[in-house]
């Protein structure tokens, strides 16, 4: 199965080639613009974030070597733009307390079942961003606690810490919903 980033594309990309950059942006956006939403919880900040690593793409294509999944290169991007701008809005100052979240036990398995994708999305969203950036690094993104800790410039105790906080949160979430 040919990739619908074609080499073609790319490389017209790489020359600054204006109507390559549009079918890579309408490609691309649909999928880019919900982690970072994910990542940053507003839609309008989503957008400015999209629209940087929109930039950093277009500036760095050149690096891409054709080493694995293109869509998983220009991922790492995109995560990284969230990241950035969640580190210069000092959104990762992770300062929820235990006690808010504590006492909690585990959801029974029928209400995570009845949780629709959507909802849950929403819940994740509703994180405190530190907790929500840990969250979706270790869950979705599937990093370990040390290269989140690299990458947030936060201990690996801290990241195991966030992500427990993150699921106790979203236990009482779904504990608690109607």
């Amino acid at each position: 199965m040919e990739s619908v980033y074609d080499q073609k594309l790319i490389d017209g990309c790489r020359k600054g080639d204006r109507m390559a950059q549009k079918r890579l942006f309408e490609l691309l956006s649909p999928k880019m613009y919900p982690l970072c939403i994910r990542y940053v919880g507003s839609g309008d900040v989503a957008k400015d974030v999209l629209q940087d690593g929109f930039v950093t793409l277009f500036s760095k294509i050149g690096s891409y070597r054709g080493e694995g999944a293109f869509e998983g290169w220009a991922r790492k991007i995109f995560v990284n733009e969230s990241l950035m701008y969640l580190r210069r809005n000092d959104a990762l100052k992770l300062s929820e307390d235990l006690e808010t979240v504590s006492g909690l036990s585990s959801g029974s398995s029928s209400q995570v079942e009845d949780i629709g994708y959507k909802e849950l999305l929403a819940m994740i969203a509703s994180l405190p961003p530190g907790f929500r950036t840990v969250f979706n690094l270790a869950v979705i993104e599937g990093m370990n606690h040390k290269d989140i800790g690299e990458a947030l410039g936060i201990s690996e105790v801290t990241s195991r810490s966030q992500l427990s906080r993150a699921r106790l949160m979203l236990q009482k979430m779904i504990k608690e919903r109607k």
